[in-house]
Order: C-alpha cells, then sequence, then structure tokens
C-alpha cells in the first residue's frame, strides 16, 4: 500500500512524496541499491508485475518490434497526465513515424483483454503493421523482443526501464523526468538525473508500506515480493486444474489444499482416462509406470512436515519435476537444471541462501523435525552412518552396488576402523513401517535409533549415506560427506562421491547454488495456518515454532495397520 500525505503518486500537479525522494534523497547507500538491483532481477527471473496472472510460457512476437502500451479507459494517472483518447492516437501515430517500416505491437490491459473495462485504442484495426496482444504474457517477455516502448503512463512503462529501455513517454507519470524516459511532455521541475537502482529504491523500496500475511505484520518488499512469487507460482502451475494419478487415499486431502485451490483436481489412475480430461497431468513419481512417462512426476519436498509420512502426517513442501524425479540419477531431472543453473549466482541468492542455511542449522530443522533424545557420545573423531528404507525409490535407483543398510555400515568401519562408529536408522525402519532393520550393534560402536538427527550432526565430523537427504543436511553443517550411491547432491564438488554418479554432473557449484536450486527453487510451500502457498522461510517459521500438523494416535493407528496388511494395499492406494 501506498501512504502519501501530500498526494497520490500519478499526480504531477503537485509534488508526492515520491517525487520528493527522488528528488531529494541522495539515493546512495550501498546496501540499499544492492538491493535494489537484487529485487528487479529477481522480479523479472519470477515474471512477478503489477497484474501477475500472466503465463511465462507465452512466447512474444518475433523480435523487431515496437510496443506501444494501452491503459484503461478513465484510468485516473492518464487523467491526471492531461492525457485523453486523442494522446494515444498521437502516440501510436508518432510510433509509426519515428519507426518507419517496424512492426507495432499494442497490448492491451489485462482488464480490457477481459472486457471489463473499455481501451484507448478501442477502434483502431488491426493492419498489416499493426497487431494487438491481448494473452497474459508477461511484460517482461515482451520488452525482450522491443525495439521501442511507446506509453502515456503505464507502469509497464516503469518496468521496461529494468530491461534497458528508455521508453517514450507521453504522460507525466511519477517515474518520468529523471533521465531514464524521453518525455513527450516535462515536469519542468523534475531536474535530477537518476540511475534504474536509485529511481527503483526509492519507488519500490522506500516510498510503500509491504505487509506480511502470514505474520500479520510489516514486511520488506523483497518478503512481500516473495510470498506473491510462491503465490502466482502456484496460480500459473493450477488455474487449468490438475488431473493426478497413483495418489494414495490419505494423500488426496493435502493434495487437493495445496494444488486444487484455484480449480479442483481429478483423481484418475487410468492413463488414458487421464490424458482425456485435458489438464495437466500428474503422477506421484514412486508409483509412475511406463504408461506415464508424459506425466509431471510427484514427490515430497525436503522440508517436509513434523512427522513421517508413513504416519500420515501431510507435507508442507512437494516437488513437481516435468523432466523425471530428483532421486533417479539414470536421467536427468528439473532439480538437476535447477543446479546447474546456480553455477553463477547473484549477490541476492547468495544472501537469501546463505541466510536459509543459517536458520536450518541454528534452529535443527530437518526434513521431518522429529526431535529426540540427547544422547552423550564419547571423544574422538566420530562417523555417522545413516540408514535408509531399503525397499525405497531412491535406494532401488540410486544406491548402485551397496544397496543395504548393513553394506554402508560394513564400508564405513573399514574405511574408519579407528573411529567410533554411529549408526542412526531410518525413522520409518525404527517405526516398523518399513524394510530395512538388522542387527547394527555388530559393526557400530553405537546404535542411536532415537536420537535427535540435528544433535547428531552437531556432534560429528563425517557422515557416510547412500542417498539420503541427511547427506543434504550435513553439508548445511559443514560436514564433510560420503555418499556410496548417486544422490542429487552428489558430484557437484560438494561431497567425496564413491558411487557411480553421472558424468553428466560437471558444474562446480557452490553450497548457496545447491541450496537455492534445492529448497528455494525447485519445490512449492504451503503455509497450514494461512492456507496459502508460501515461500520456504516461511515454512521454515512454522516448523521452528511448532505451528504445523502432528501426527496423533489416529494417524499412528491407521500407519500401523496399514504396515500389517502391507500385502492388500492394492485395496486403498
Amino acid at each position: 500500500m501506498i501512504i502519501d500525505r501530500k498526494t497520490v503518486h500519478f499526480d504531477p500537479e503537485v509534488p508526492s512524496e515520491l517525487e520528493v525522494l527522488l528528488a531529494t534523497h541522495l539515493l546512495d547507500d550501498t546496501a540499499l541499491l544492492n538491493r535494489a538491483r537484487g529485487l528487479i532481477a529477481r522480479m523479472q527471473e519470477a515474471h512477478l508485475t503489477k497484474y501477475s496472472a500472466i503465463d511465462a510460457d507465452i512466447a512474444a512476437p518475433p523480435a523487431g518490434y515496437v510496443l506501444v502500451i494501452d491503459q484503461t479507459y478513465g484510468d485516473a494517472a492518464v487523467k491526471a497526465s492531461g492525457a485523453d483518447r486523442n494522446r494515444f492516437l498521437e502516440m501510436l501515430f508518432v510510433a509509426q513515424e519515428e519507426n518507419p517500416g517496424a512492426r507495432i505491437v499494442i497490448k492491451t490491459h489485462p482488464e480490457t483483454a477481459k472486457g471489463l473495462r473499455e481501451g484507448y485504442f478501442e477502434g483502431v484495426e488491426p493492419s498489416k503493421t499493426v497487431s494487438f496482444i491481448d494473452t497474459p504474457i508477461s511484460p517482461w517477455r515482451l520488452f525482450e523482443g522491443a525495439i521501442g516502448v511507446y506509453t502515456v503512463s503505464s507502469q509497464m512503462g516503469f518496468e521496461a526501464i529494468f530491461t534497458g529501455h528508455k521508453p517514450r513517454v507521453f504522460g507525466q507519470p511519477f517515474y518520468a523526468g529523471w533521465g531514464l524516459t524521453v518525455d513527450e511532455f516535462p515536469v519542468q521541475r523534475r531536474q535530477r538525473t537518476l540511475t534504474r537502482a536509485q529511481l527503483f529504491a526509492a519507488s519500490m523500496l522506500l516510498y510503500p508500506k509491504w505487509y506480511d500475511a502470514f505474520e500479520d505484520r510489516l514486511a520488506t518488499a523483497e518478503e512481500a515480493a516473495e510470498a506473491l512469487i510462491a503465490q502466482t507460482r502456484a496460480w500459473t502451475e493450477d488455474h487449468r486444474g490438475w488431473v493426478a494419478s497413483g495418489m494414495r487415499l490419505w494423500k488426496r486431502g493435502p493434495l487437493q489444499k495445496i494444488y486444487g485451490q484455484h480449480k479442483r483436481m481429478i483423481f484418475q489412475d487410468d492413463p488414458a482416462k487421464a490424458r482425456q480430461a485435458d489438464r495437466p497431468w500428474m503422477v506421484w513419481a514412486g508409483k509412475a509406470e511406463v504408461g506415464h512417462h508424459d506425466a509431471v512426476r510427484v514427490e515430497d519436498g525436503f522440508i517436509r512436515s513434523r512427522g513421517l509420512g508413513a504416519e500420515l502426517v501431510p507435507p508442507l513442501s512437494l516437488v513437481t519435476d516435468d523432466i523425471g524425479i530428483y532421486y533417479d540419477p539414470s536421467r536427468p531431472s528439473r532439480l538437476e537444471k535447477l543446479i546447474e543453473m546456480r553455477g553463477e549466482m547473484r549477490l541476492d541468492q547468495i544472501t537469501r541462501a546463505d541466510a536459509l542455511i543459517q536458520s536450518l542449522s541454528s534452529q535443527g530443522i530437518s526434513k521431518y523435525n522429529l526431535g529426540g533424545a540427547e544422547v552423550q557420545l564419547p571423544k574422538g573423531e566420530r562417523v555417522l552412518v545413516v540408514g535408509q528404507v531399503e525397499d525405497d525409490a531412491s535406494i532401488r535407483l540410486g544406491a548402485g552396488e551397496i544397496s543395504t543398510n548393513r553394506a554402508l555400515v560394513e564400508n564405513a568401519r573399514a574405511a574408519h576402523p579407528d573411529a567410533i562408529l554411529i549408526y542412526k536408522p531410518h525413522p520409518d525402519v525404527t517405526a516398523g513401517l518399513r524394510a530395512g532393520a538388522f542387527n547394527a550393534a555388530e559393526l557400530a560402536d553405537l546404535v542411536l535409533p532415537n536420537a535427535d538427527i540435528s544433535t547428531l550432526l552437531s556432534e560429528v565430523s563425517k557422515l557416510w549415506t547412500m542417498t539420503s537427504l541427511t547427506g543434504f543436511e550435513a553439508l548445511l553443517r559443514g560436514i564433510h560427506v560420503v555418499t556410496t550411491g548417486a544422490p542429487f547432491y552428489a558430484g557437484w564438488g560438494l561431497t567425496q562421491d564413491l558411487g557411480d554418479v553421472p558424468p553428466r554432473r560437471r558444474a562446480e557449484i557452490t553450497l548457496a547454488g545447491l541450496v537455492h536450486a534445492t529448497l528455494i527453487d525447485y519445490p512449492r510451500y504451503f503455509d497450514p495456518k494461512t492456507g496459502l502457498a508460501c515461500p520456504v522461510e516461511v515454512a521454515v517459521k512454522r516448523l521452528a515454532n511448532g505451528d504445523v500438523p502432528h501426527p496423533n494416535a489416529l494417524n499412528r493407528l491407521i500407519s500401523k495397520l496399514l504396515g500389517v496388511l502391507a500385502s492388500s494395499a492394492h485395496l486403498w492406494r
């Protein structure tokens, strides 16, 4: 929201508080300008704009066009600039005169495109050189291919500045007059020349009031942007509705809350019928078969819940993968592509990833956040070996030669004969819900099934794993990680890899890059308190505060029954 005690920001008759900021504030603070540059880049990569119900997959016309921006008829900002329909027609004429022979593309306002309000170019007929775009295309895509941008006072003119354009302005919007636009009707009192970062810093960081709906408090622009990015992503991916296959009965309610907010999901296990639904199609990754090759894979996220999925505790995060799935190294996944992209990191991305690492480490956040007993460990070199569910898909697809918990402990003992070897079995195995139990006391010095994993990670110097996510969590805490399989975090120069890691993983990635791709870019998060899609930081706060669903007696009873009746699982799955 904008609170201005002088006038509205779009009225050029008298200076607004924003104009005073732009005209008199030093705007030379390095940290402030770095924040501005970072948020500009973040908005561009996330296709965040004023009205963000856009489809980032819609392509712009072939490059080389002149972009002319329409607005809604009677818009207050247009009236404040003294403009009318003739002004828009004049702008179109000038665009044609100044760019002889060029294609003119007129971008209609979203409300005009939906028939809610009339535009100023109503009555202008398309021709060989003039065309209209009324689809929900990302403005950032349009700016990429434009050779010029013409506007009266649209916010798209403001956004165009940050892609390198110097728009021709036929009104007197707040962003005109600072040396970043070509002004047909200059505001004479605006004489200062600003950089793009300075304009953005004053207009977006200092002037508005931003709100955090998750904590009911004022927020920074970055916090508000990430909240909107999360909700925009959810709308973009979900508004056409999903058809889902391979989803167990108990998962359908939580999935409906996450993916069905904008259009209810349909559950259909028959691939032929699922394709006929004319919707995006998803399948639970562990249930994917040959007939699901064209479905998006879905799986639990890496910061999941306070409690086990096997105890029917709903997730706070899920991942969708349109290429493969992160735990299958036999082929690329969307996560792998995202990790490769993070070989180069902006300052704002590094800062956010480092803050997330610090938050997860200091608050002891893990995938399931089960807590556990505090333990006193003997002094000496401590090596932690983490067990897994032996019939888990990540073991079947990514473990390689060492694919049992016994074999893992045997290899760790052989490599560290004098170390204090600590074995922690997987919680699902300890609970008797999944396969993987063996007598580890024959090989390990300590077997700690009920110990708090976060406490253990703070007490060891080295961790051995096949493909466990705990290896990734150990990296966040600066622990030396040895992998015997090919988990998603192996092969990037951060782990000691004994397994057969795919040779396609060649990029050298920093820990911040791995964390950004894995925990920020890849999953989607759901806030159980507000019911909204949310950024990772909100999910972490909820888990740290215990403000999340917990397994109850009914959860545990049903999960035990499922384990006992596993041979009849097809009846409810």
